[in-house]
C-alpha cells in the first residue's frame, strides 16, 4: 500500500460542524493505513487548523477560497459548470495535486464532497474513493421546488446531477451517508449499473458529548422554562429555516400552554432574519459558542424540525448523545434507525402535531430522562466513528486487494 491522497473542500479541523466533523473523521481512519496528503480549501478562520492538519497529515496544502461569488458564477455560465465547482477551483491546488502524485506514490485518493472531485487525474489509474456524503443535485431541486432562486438553483441541480453521475463512473467506490440518500442518487443516475454505491454513515463520538460531568448552561438553567434548544451553522438555509419556523409557526403554540416556554438558537453566524428575533418573547439567538454541550444539557428537549434534510444530522446524534430527547421531523430522522417513542419523538412539521409530541413528552414525569438514557445508549452502540469507517479499508484497496470497479 502507498500514500494516499485526501481532499476536503475545507480543513478538516477543528471538527466543529457538519461536514468537518464527518472528514475530521475520514481523514483520521485513513491515517491508520499510510501516510496521507491532504489538499484543502480555508476561508475566514479556517486556518486556525492549519497547525493541527500539519501533525497528522504526510503534507499538506490549503487553498485559499476568497474568489467571490457573483465572479464564480459568471465563470460557472461561461464554462457550462456549477457555480459549485467554479467555486472552488484553485490552479493552486490543481499543481499541488499534480506535484503530489509524481513525487508520491498515491495508490489511491478519497475525496471528500463532489465540488473536490475536479482535481482527480484523468490519467491517474490508482484507486480513488469519492464520499458525495448527500446528493447535493437534489438539494437544489429542492430550493427551486420551493420557489427560491429557481432558474439558478435549476441549472445548478441538473448541472450538479450530471457531475455526481460522471464522479460515480469515474470512482471505485461512490459513498453516501444513508441507505436512503444512496437509493436516491441510485435513482437519479442514468447509468446506475456503472456505479459502485457504498453507503458509511456518520458516527458520534459519546465520550465527548456524555452528560456525566457537564453542567447546564447556568444562565438558562435559572430561567423556568421548558427550555428547548436548536444547533448548527445558522447561515445554512436548512438550518435557519427550521429555526424560523419554530419561532414563527411553534413558539406561539408551545408558549400558550407553557407561558415560561423559551426557544434557544445556537450556533454561529446567525442571519438577520433570525437576529430580529433574538429577545423577543421566548427566543434567545447565542449565535457561536465555545462548547454546544452546556446548551444541550440545559434543554427540556432537542428540537431539529427539518423541512430539507440531506443524509445523517450530527445536530441530532449530539443531542442524544448527551442524553436529551429530541423532537424532530422525519426528514431530520432519515439515516438513523432509531425508534420513535423510544429514542426520541417524530412529528410532522405541522405546529399542532408538534406542540402535542411535545406537551405528551413533557406531561410524563420521567419521560424525558428515560428517552434521553435510551438515546444516549442507541448512539453509543451504533453510532460509533470507529464502525462507521471500518469499510475504509476495503474501499481504499487495504487488505483484501479489491479489484477496479468496471466503469
Amino acid at each position: 500500500m502507498g500514500d494516499i491522497l485526501f481532499l476536503a473542500h475545507r480543513v478538516p479541523f477543528p471538527p466543529d460542524r457538519g461536514d468537518r466533523i464527518r472528514s475530521h473523521n475520514l481523514l483520521k481512519a485513513l491515517t491508520q493505513l499510510g501516510p496521507v496528503h491532504v489538499g484543502c480549501f480555508a476561508e475566514g478562520d479556517d486556518r486556525a487548523g492549519e497547525g493541527a492538519l500539519a501533525q497528522i497529515a504526510a503534507s499538506h496544502c490549503i487553498a485559499p477560497r476568497t474568489k467571490p461569488l457573483p465572479l464564480a458564477g459568471v465563470e460557472a455560465v461561461l464554462a457550462g459548470k456549477p457555480v459549485s465547482l467554479t467555486a472552488f477551483h484553485s490552479r493552486k491546488l490543481e499543481r499541488w495535486v499534480h506535484d503530489t502524485i509524481a513525487a508520491r506514490s498515491i495508490s489511491a485518493i478519497v475525496v471528500f464532497s463532489g465540488q473536490m472531485g475536479q482535481y482527480i487525474p484523468d490519467d491517474y489509474a490508482g484507486r480513488v474513493v469519492i464520499d458525495l456524503c448527500d446528493v447535493d443535485s437534489a438539494k437544489f431541486a429542492s430550493y427551486a421546488e420551493a420557489g427560491e432562486r429557481v432558474w439558478l438553483n435549476t441549472r445548478e441541480a441538473r448541472l450538479l446531477a450530471a457531475e455526481e453521475e460522471r464522479l460515480g463512473q469515474r470512482a471505485d467506490a461512490t459513498i453516501l451517508i444513508s441507505d436512503a440518500e444512496a437509493a436516491l442518487y441510485r435513482s437519479r443516475l442514468c447509468e446506475p449499473d456503472r456505479v459502485n454505491v457504498q453507503v458509511i454513515g456518520n458516527g458520534i463520538d459519546a465520550g465527548f458529548f456524555n452528560p456525566a460531568g457537564v453542567t447546564p448552561y447556568p444562565v438558562i438553567a435559572g430561567l423556568p422554562g421548558p427550555h428547548f434548544t436548536f444547533t448548527g451553522q445558522m447561515d445554512y438555509r436548512p438550518n435557519e429555516q427550521a429555526a424560523l419556523w419554530v419561532i414563527e409557526a411553534l413558539m406561539p403554540n408551545l408558549r400558550a400552554r407553557y407561558p415560561g416556554a423559551m426557544f434557544h438558537v445556537v450556533g454561529r453566524n446567525p442571519t438577520g432574519r433570525l437576529m430580529a428575533h433574538h429577545g423577543t418573547l421566548g427566543v434567545q439567538v447565542w449565535g457561536e459558542v465555545p462548547d454546544v454541550r452546556p446548551f444541550l444539557a440545559a434543554a427540556d428537549a432537542v428540537l431539529a424540525p427539518l423541512l430539507i434534510a440531506r443524509g445523517v444530522q450530527n445536530k441530532v446524534l449530539e443531542a442524544m448523545a448527551m442524553a436529551r430527547p429530541v423532537v424532530l421531523t422525519p426528514d431530520a430522522a432519515t439515516g438513523i434507525a432509531a425508534e420513535d417513542d423510544k429514542h426520541w419523538l417524530i412529528g410532522e412539521a405541522d405546529p399542532a402535531v408538534m406542540c402535542a409530541r411535545i406537551e405528551g413528552l413533557l406531561a410524563e414525569p420521567d419521560a424525558c430522562a428515560r428517552i434521553g438514557a435510551a438515546a444516549r445508549q442507541f448512539v453509543r452502540d451504533q453510532h460509533g466513528w470507529e464502525a462507521m469507517m471500518a469499510p475504509l479499508t476495503g474501499l481504499a484497496g487495504i487488505g483484501e486487494g479489491r479489484t477496479r470497479h468496471a466503469a
